[in-house]
């Protein structure tokens, strides 16, 4: 994966990058090895207990080597050109996420989905500290300029086809922030940035409902993954005296239906779910049969849902069929007008 990182060097080299703030964007190269599917369920990551680690059974960054902008530049041109073009997935980690973390979940995501992107790692400086929330979230803040400078450099890149973002937690606010400050600068989103994913956004609705006005319309297609009974999102919104996180909201319900309805959000209501997380804020990475079903739609650019009934829906209303009735829906669903 090609990293993009707003974080400081780490005195130590073994941790490449720490949870403090650099001084602008940089990049690195990373080759992550990934254990057999018998070594662990899929939507697992096992971390080494102590370096280099096991191959066999654990998570292994197998090459690291730190990039200038020229050098970044030669990594994205490596995996496409004028005549095959790529689509490129970009993620953007949440909060309380070491740099170790964010590399290894995103690896775990792109492997278990099987999606056919190049993959891309904006990793802004969070503490991986539980009770560093407020520093968490003005770095992430502060990190958009840097973030629009990343994509920037795709949408000009004539090898890049699509810019698919995934966004977990904090993520979605530097997300959403960016694409909304790119809006207001060149009057719009670019088209390039076709499909963008919610996971559990940490994200007002109200402050939702605020970027996409401001972002205009047409804008990227949205896809929210909303879970009601999300734990850290019930904390966050303690914190803020927010009313609704967009992660935790039921989208059934109104006002949600007709706001979300109106800007053709495509919505999975993950709450019946059953996650090994105790928070069940990471539902989408540990659902192993939706990130599949879901990179195969994604890396394909066919939309996810039909706008009246959620594909989650339909699995769990025939779980007797499990990932087989699954797949039934996801070719049933029908294609919604375009926005």
């Amino acid at each position: 994966m090609l990293v993009a990182t707003t974080r400081r060097p780490a005195a130590n080299p073994d941790e490449l990058y720490s949870g403090e703030r650099g001084g602008g964007l940089s990049f690195a190269n990373i080759v992550v090895s990934v254990p057999p599917d018998s070594a662990r369920a899929a939507g697992e990551v096992h971390l080494p207990s102590a370096p280099p680690g096991n191959p066999a059974t654990d998570f292994v960054a197998t090459k690291v080597s730190r990039l200038d902008a020229k050098a970044a530049r030669a990594w994205l041109d490596s995996h496409g050109s004028a005549k095959q073009r790529h689509r490129v997935l970009v993620f953007v980690h949440g909060y309380n996420n070491r740099f170790g973390d964010a590399v290894f979940r995103f690896a775990q995501l792109v492997h278990d989905s099987d999606a056919e992107v190049t993959p891309i790692l904006f990793t802004w400086p969070s503490r991986g500290n539980l009770f560093a929330y407020g520093y968490d979230r003005e770095s992430a803040g502060l990190s958009r300029d840097a973030f629009e400078q990343l994509l920037d450099t795709l949408v000009a890149d004539p090898a890049v086809q699509k810019i698919d973002i995934l966004a977990h937690s904090m993520g979605n606010f530097l997300t959403l922030e960016t694409l909304r400050q790119m809006a207001i600068r060149h009057g719009g989103v670019p088209a390039k940035i076709d499909d963008v994913m919610l996971a559990a956004p940490d994200v007002d609705v109200d402050a939702f409902e605020r970027d996409l006005a401001d972002m205009g319309d047409p804008h990227p297609k949205f896809t929210l993954f909303a879970s009601r009974d999300d734990k850290a999102l019930a904390l966050s919104g303690w914190i803020w005296g927010s009313d609704a996180r967009l992660g935790a909201i039921d989208p059934k319900a109104e006002p949600y239906k007709s706001q979300l309805a109106a800007e053709h959000v495509n919505v999975f209501d993950l709450t019946d779910i059953k996650s090994s997380d105790s928070t069940n804020h990471n539902k989408f990475t540990q659902s192993p049969e939706l990130v599949r079903l879901v990179g195969d739609r994604w890396a394909s650019g066919q939309t996810l849902t039909d706008g009246r009934e959620t594909l989650v829906d339909r699995f769990l209303s025939t779980t007797a069929s499990g990932v087989g009735a699954l797949e039934t829906a996801v070719e049933q669903v029908e294609t919604p007008e375009p926005h």
